[in-house]
């Protein structure tokens, strides 16, 4: 188990071992992290079809084992408590002979791998519970496995294979006249064209998906089709016309964490348009919503970004020291957007050695963990820093007109707000 992870290529779940490879010693706790995602996945392995004629006592000692294993982990350790629940829910399932009793772990660990950005295991564990469920599986988890499947092959970069996920995610849900899940498809194959850059093709899907899940008042749909059409909208270099998209979701999303990213998004998007105003006050109200979620991190880097566009020199400090003081705990994505925030702040305030210093901080840490779109988005600030330098001057940035849609939901973020 110390050897380095390459030597386990050929090994089920061998992507757990790769947390054991580089600087990291074998006691440091992302290495003992890894180790036991791996035996607790093989333990789950068990519940599988080949292994129904196993040895209840064979069972029992890779069970007590790997118990031992996830016990000496910190107790405090989130993803540890994750995988003392796997341990015991296939332990249960087992003795039951029901591969049905370790499906909700299965699928709270995948979530849990894929909001801290480690989607090769969410992969992996979702892999898992689609071969240990098999056709054991009820439609409603079958169809929402392959749909969360789908999203993290998008959020790979992988969009043939996400195109072919939603699209056997929603023939399964045809299949069973699942008209929810047909549209959540539908919605995610959309964001998978959105990332191939194809915008004009998504937009069309999007603003159709949108007028079929108001005809059949689907709520969630209708909230979630807004959502991802205001990010095309955004990515198309539109954010007045993505405001009013992004307002309606959060009015239609009826659980909280969606309603908080929806403010997340919309005060980014009125920043865009230079609307300090009303950008900090949706901000400030996804901090106060989210409180330690990611969106709720997100938003206090907009809020650093906010201060130094108003060029608030203590106000980008504040903000800034709380983001540092959630670092730790910053999934990839993040910290790579709080360090170029961080750097333009700087630029802003005409310091651009320290800028320049943080761009490059960002541009390795964006390439050691893959976000090619960060990589390609600081290659460009870095070009025009060195613009900038030359002229003697901070980046100019001008107000874009808003119009009398995004004044409405400003009025309405206001009274929101009181």
């Amino acid at each position: 188990m110390t050897d380095p992870a390459s030597q386990h290529a050929g090994l089920p779940h061998a992507v757990f071992l790769h947390r054991m490879a580089g600087g990291s010693p074998p006691s440091a706790l992302e290495p003992r992290l890894g180790r036991a995602a791996f035996v607790a996945l093989r333990l789950v392995d068990l519940l599988g079809r080949e292994h129904a004629t196993l040895h209840p006592d064979a069972f029992h000692y890779q069970y007590v084992a790997t118990v031992r294993c996830c016990r000496d982990l910190p107790p405090g350790s989130t993803e540890a408590s994750h995988l003392l629940g796997l341990v015991r829910g296939t332990g249960d399932a087992f003795q039951q002979r029901s591969a049905a009793l370790v499906l909700p772990a299965l699928f709270a660990y995948a979530h849990y791998l894929e909001d801290e950005m480690r989607l090769e295991e969410a992969l992996d564990v979702l892999d898992t519970l689609l071969q240990v469920g098999g056709a054991q599986l009820p439609p409603a988890d079958a169809v929402g496995a392959r749909l969360r499947r789908a999203r993290v092959y998008r959020k790979l970069n992988r969009f043939d294979a996400a195109e072919r996920a939603y699209e056997e995610a929603g023939a399964l849900a045809a299949g069973t006249g699942d008209m929810h899940s047909q549209l959540l498809s539908r919605i995610g194959h959309a964001q998978a064209i959105t990332g191939r850059g194809n915008l004009m093709r998504a937009e069309e899907s999007l603003r159709k998906i949108v007028a079929e899940a108001h005809v059949v008042a689907d709520r969630e749909a209708q909230a979630l089709a807004h959502h991802a059409l205001s990010a095309v909208l955004r990515t198309g270099g539109q954010p007045a016309e993505a405001i009013p998209h992004v307002w309606r979701a959060f009015e239609s999303y009826s659980d909280d964490t969606s309603r908080g990213r929806a403010l997340a998004d919309l005060g980014g998007l009125f920043l865009v348009l230079g609307n300090t105003d009303a950008a900090e006050r949706a901000l400030t109200e996804a901090v106060r919503r989210g409180t330690e979620q990611d969106y709720a991190t997100n938003a206090l880097v907009e809020l650093m970004n906010c201060a130094s566009f108003r060029r608030d020199r203590v106000g980008f400090e504040r903000w800034r020291e709380r983001c540092e003081a959630r670092r730790e705990q910053m999934p990839p994505n993040i910290i790579v957007d709080f360090i170029l925030k961080a750097g333009i702040g700087w630029a802003r305030f005409g310091q651009f050695d320290r800028a320049e210093k943080l761009f490059t901080k960002a541009l390795q840490t964006a390439e050691a963990a893959s976000l090619h779109e960060f990589v390609f988005r600081i290659e460009r600030i870095k070009s025009g820093l060195r613009a900038c330098r030359s002229e003697g001057a901070t980046p100019c940035e001008t107000r874009q007109l808003e119009s009398d849609a995004v004044r409405e939901v400003s009025g309405s973020l206001a009274r929101l707000e009181s």
